[in-house]
């Protein structure tokens, strides 16, 4: 039976404090306390369409701004995929997949290199929704993508709602990167790199 991929990360600097739980193998479960109800329910289509298990509780100086929450919350999530990830035996590693919301629709497309790459084609019709700047999420993406060793693209084909297509990206997220960490049974015990490592 394999052992379940979790990995636990603290953080805690001058501007926020970070709990973070991962679970790669998990059923969607989540347990979110941002203080940014709007970037909890992204984490959450996250978690649910990728299944995994995410537990995250960050104190934050929100009355500066939701920077250092949101980019903090990206770099621990980050550290723990990969070290959840261990040496990669057995993963599938590249996975790509297009998401609708509605009229939107996102592409993403995942290689579990080891390598960090983020390429962001979004435009975004408006600053914010609500009170939060929806610019913080590019950064959220770059922070998770550094700290995890990923290549990412993600790119908008459609859309005219900003929340539609905000949705459609962490959906597929989550969706794309399920299918890169998914362990292959007939190589289980195979780094999928001609280096032999990620």
């Amino acid at each position: 039976m394999m052992l379940q991929r979790t990995a636990t990360i603290t953080r805690k600097t001058t501007e926020t404090s970070v709990a973070l739980q991962v679970n790669l193998d998990g059923t969607g479960l989540v347990n979110l306390q941002t203080g940014i109800p709007f970037f909890d329910h992204m984490l959450t289509l996250w978690a649910r369409h990728g299944y995994f298990d995410l537990t995250l509780d960050v104190q934050g100086d929100l009355e500066v701004d939701a920077h250092h929450t949101v980019e903090d919350s990206g770099i621990c999530l980050g550290q723990a995929v990969r070290q959840a990830l261990g040496e990669g035996r057995g993963i599938a590693r590249y996975a790509s997949g297009l998401i609708p919301m509605d009229e939107a629709l996102c592409q993403v497309a995942i290689d579990v290199s080891g390598r960090s790459l983020l390429s962001f084609d979004v435009p975004l019709p408006k600053s914010k929704i609500g009170e939060f700047d929806v610019e913080l999420l590019e950064e959220f993406f770059r922070s998770f993508v550094t700290h995890a060793g990923l290549t990412i693209h993600i790119k908008q084909l459609a859309g005219s709602n900003l929340h539609h297509i905000l949705e459609s990206c962490f959906k597929a997220l989550g969706v794309v990167l399920s299918k890169a960490v998914y362990i292959d049974p007939q190589r289980r015990e195979t780094i999928p790199s001609t280096k032999g490592i990620l």
